[in-house]
This record gives C-alpha cells, sequence and structure tokens, in this order.
C-alpha cells in the first residue's frame, strides 16, 4: 500500500500541474484582472487566511490516529469526532451573528486564539481534556468557515467597490491553494509522525506557529467590519433561520450543501479505518487527497471559462460524490481485501476532485444568494443539518455491526448524494424562474420609464 500510495502522489501531482496550466490558459480568456489595489487587496486576505488553513489542514491526517494512539477504541473516538460537530450545532450558529454584530475581525481573531488552544489540549491523554479541545475546535471550524468569507464579501463589494463576478475568481484561487497547503500540510504531518519519529501528536505542536501569526497578522492587517446588527443577539441568531425558510433559493442552496458536506465529514472519519493496515502512510494519503482537490479546483475554473454554470457544476459534484459512496458500498467491507482497499482509495480520489470542484461552486453561490448583512449568520445555519446527520452517522458506528461492517454508513452517504441530487435540480429550476422573474420586472419597470418619457415630451 505504501508504494501505491506514494505513487499516486507522483501521478496526481503531474496531473495537478497540467490542469493547473489549463486553467490559467482559459482564465486569462475568461478574465484578465490587473488592477493593483485587488491584487494588494488579494494578497492581504489570501496570507493571513492560508496560515489559518494551515493551521487547520495539519491537524487533519492524524487526529483519528492520534486517539488510537492514545488507546482510545473506536466507538470513544467516534465520540470526540461527536463532540466536535455538535458543538458546531451548538455554538456555530452565535458564530454568525457575533461577526456580524460584534465585527468579523474580531471573531477572527478569536479564532486563531481557540484554535492554538485546541491544538495544546492534544498534547494530554486525558479523554476530558480532548473532549474540550473538540469543542472548542468544532466552535473554531465555525469562524473560519464563515468569518473569513463574510469579511472578504464585505470588504471586496462594500468597501472596495470591486466587480461582483472578480468574488469567483477569488475564491477559485482559494480552492486551489487550499489544496496546495492541505499537500504541504499532509506531507509535514507524515514527516514529523512517521519519518523523524515524533509521533502523531507533531502535526499538532507544529499547527500552533500559523495560527499564531495568522492572529498577529489579523490584528494588525485586517479593518472591522460588519453585518446586520440592527437586532439584539438573540433575534440576530434567528434572523438567519428566518431568511432562510423565507426564500426557497437560499432554503434549497442550504439542504444542498448540508448533504454534501455531511458526506465530506462522515468520510472525513471513515476514511483512516477504511485505509490503514497499520503501515499506510496517512500523511501522503492525506496529500494525495489533496492534490485532487487542486484538480478539482483546476477543472472548475477551465469549466467556468468554457461557459458551463455554477449550477451545472455544482450537481456534477454531487454525481461524482455519489458514485464514488457508491463504488465504498461494496469495497469498504469488514475483510482486508488489498484489491477492494485499492478502489475505495481510488474512489476517495475520485470524492476529493468533486469536493475541489465544489468549493469554489459553492462560495460564488452563496455569494449570489445570501444577502450580504447575514451572510455569516445564515452559512453557520447551513452547517447545522449537516452536523447533525454527522452526528448521528457517527454515533451509529457505536453499533458493533456497523462498526465492523462501513458499507452501511456509506449507502447511508450514498442517499444523501441522491437526494442532494434531486434538490440541485430543484435549484437549478428556481434559480433560473427567478432569475427570469427578475429580467422580466426590470424590463417591466425600463417599458414604463420610457412611456412616461413619451408622455413627458407629447406634453
Amino acid at each position: 500500500m505504501e508504494l501505491i500510495v506514494y505513487g499516486t502522489f507522483l501521478a496526481l501531482s503531474v496531473l495537478a500541474y497540467g490542469t493547473r496550466e489549463w486553467a490559467k490558459k482559459s482564465e486569462e480568456k475568461k478574465v484578465s484582472v490587473s488592477n493593483v489595489t485587488f491584487k494588494s487587496f488579494q494578497k492581504s486576505f489570501f496570507l493571513v487566511y492560508f496560515l489559518a488553513l494551515l493551521g487547520d489542514w495539519l491537524q487533519g491526517p492524524y487526529v483519528y490516529k492520534l486517539y488510537a494512539f492514545y488507546g482510545f477504541q473506536e466507538a470513544e473516538i467516534a465520540v470526540l469526532y461527536i463532540a466536535g460537530f455538535a458543538s458546531s450545532v451548538v455554538f456555530g450558529t452565535c458564530t454568525g451573528p457575533l461577526a456580524d454584530i460584534f465585527g468579523r475581525r474580531k471573531v477572527a481573531i478569536s479564532f486563531a486564539v481557540i484554535y492554538t488552544f485546541c491544538c495544546l489540549t492534544k498534547l494530554s491523554t486525558n479523554f476530558t481534556w480532548l473532549f474540550v479541545g473538540r469543542i472548542f475546535g468544532g466552535i473554531a471550524t465555525s469562524m473560519l468557515f464563515s468569518t473569513f468569507e463574510s469579511w472578504y464579501v464585505y470588504e471586496h463589494t462594500e468597501r472596495h467597490g470591486f466587480p461582483a463576478e472578480w468574488i469567483g475568481l477569488t475564491f477559485s484561487i482559494t480552492t486551489f491553494w487550499n489544496g496546495l497547503i492541505a499537500i504541504i500540510a499532509g506531507i509535514i504531518s507524515n514527516v514529523g509522525a512517521e519519518t523523524l519519529g515524533f509521533g502523531p501528536v507533531a502535526p499538532f505542536v507544529v499547527a500552533l506557529a500559523p495560527l499564531v501569526f495568522c492572529g498577529i497578522l489579523i490584528i494588525h492587517g485586517w479593518n472591522e467590519n460588519y453585518g446586520s446588527r440592527h437586532n439584539d443577539f438573540g433575534s440576530s441568531c434567528m434572523e438567519g433561520a428566518r431568511i432562510i425558510f423565507s426564500n426557497p433559493v437560499i432554503l434549497l442552496l442550504g439542504i444542498i450543501q448540508s448533504l454534501l458536506e455531511s458526506c465530506m465529514y462522515i468520510f472525513v472519519f471513515l476514511w483512516t479505518p477504511v485505509l490503514d493496515n497499520g503501515s499506510t502512510p496517512l500523511g501522503m494519503v492525506f496529500s494525495c487527497f489533496m492534490v485532487c482537490i487542486m484538480v478539482g479546483s483546476s477543472i472548475f475554473t477551465v469549466l467556468t471559462a468554457k461557459g458551463y454554470t455554477e449550477q451545472y457544476i455544482l450537481k456534477l459534484c454531487l454525481y461524482l460524490i455519489a458514485g464514488a459512496m457508491a463504488v465504498c458500498c461494496i469495497t469498504a467491507g469488514p475483510e482486508k481485501n488489498p484489491l477492494f482497499t485499492g478502489l475505495s482509495f481510488i474512489s476517495f480520489l475520485a470524492l476529493e476532485v468533486g469536493i475541489g470542484m465544489y468549493f469554489p461552486t459553492i462560495s460564488f453561490l452563496r455569494s449570489q444568494v445570501i444577502p450580504e448583512s447575514h451572510r455569516a449568520n445564515v452559512m453557520n445555519w447551513f452547517r447545522v443539518p449537516m452536523n447533525c446527520v454527522t452526528c448521528g452517522a457517527l454515533l451509529c458506528l457505536r453499533v458493533k455491526s456497523i462498526s465492523d461492517d462501513k458499507r452501511v454508513v456509506f449507502a447511508f452517504c450514498l442517499f444523501l448524494s441522491i437526494i442532494g441530487i434531486l434538490s440541485c435540480r430543484r435549484f437549478i429550476d428556481m434559480l433560473q424562474k427567478t432569475s427570469s422573474e427578475g429580467k422580466s420586472s426590470s424590463e417591466e419597470s425600463e417599458m414604463k420609464d420610457e412611456s412616461k418619457t413619451g408622455l413627458l415630451a407629447d406634453a
């Protein structure tokens, strides 16, 4: 398995380079942005955001392995994972309103502090401390995947007044570099834990540095911005839910995001026990996954340049993920068959390509349909059903028959993917209908203005 992983990493790296070059050519044809102010603004955001992502990704490959290294059984490890997801449900919906009311810069600084504390708890072998660390990790994750994006969109559109279509370009770049950073994080983790022999705790110690620097750069380099500050905290928390249920387009997008990301986070727990045979280089496996995310990001750029809509790409992502889950329904059985393990690995790679396409797609669609004033709030509400579904799936792993045969969980993920595909079709229809109605009302308004102009001229 080790030779296969390293060979796959090299092959995927070549593929990623090729698709990136192809994407660059497509990107140049699609839009040429030479605005110096925009480039400078982008870089200031990228530097901070990429440090935050590096701190996050360094922890990814060895979370499960660390808990197993400390002597915890799979059922206990599942409880620790559930603590993180449950934390996102309970506290995650508060981080959006907190960011909107008290300032997104302040919440971003809080992210760096909280995630640093989370890494420090990994140095303890005590279950309680690890449990507390997972709770704070869930809060920090909610901040990372809502506050930073909300801060950027506000600065892009409101403070600097850059064109809205440049948002998609920025998110495409962040997804590509997100993958590259994750690859580097996987290699660093593998070297620290395996090659240098420091064990699975090493990546968490290394993660402290980028998180601390991230916080320092936010303090000294970011402006403060806010969302809606008209409501009190409690009303603001519920305002996100009200916006979602009052707009069917936003509701459908939230359903799709929740379904797809539920599959993704269930996979985050399952890939280690499915692929690990005791000597599997988990850091390099993780890096292979991240190369696939880079490939997916480049494919997104090529497809958008060729005129495919983000809605179409979202549906394509769901088909890819459904296909990967269907394969695992067959291959992820209790017996460690080398052939089936290899097929599971390939299906995981396909899933990660889909996720690489998904990130810039969903970021663009959210920027188009979610009101700016409540963006962070709504985005955190999107994560509530995802975390509930993920917690439910992981709780099922406490049942021995399901824990022994993980094909049951993958079958559940396949079911979620199919619902996601159906929801995506409905979303596309409703978005087209909304767009058509908007154009019709605009044309009617123009006709009325022309009529008024004609009457005034006659007078």
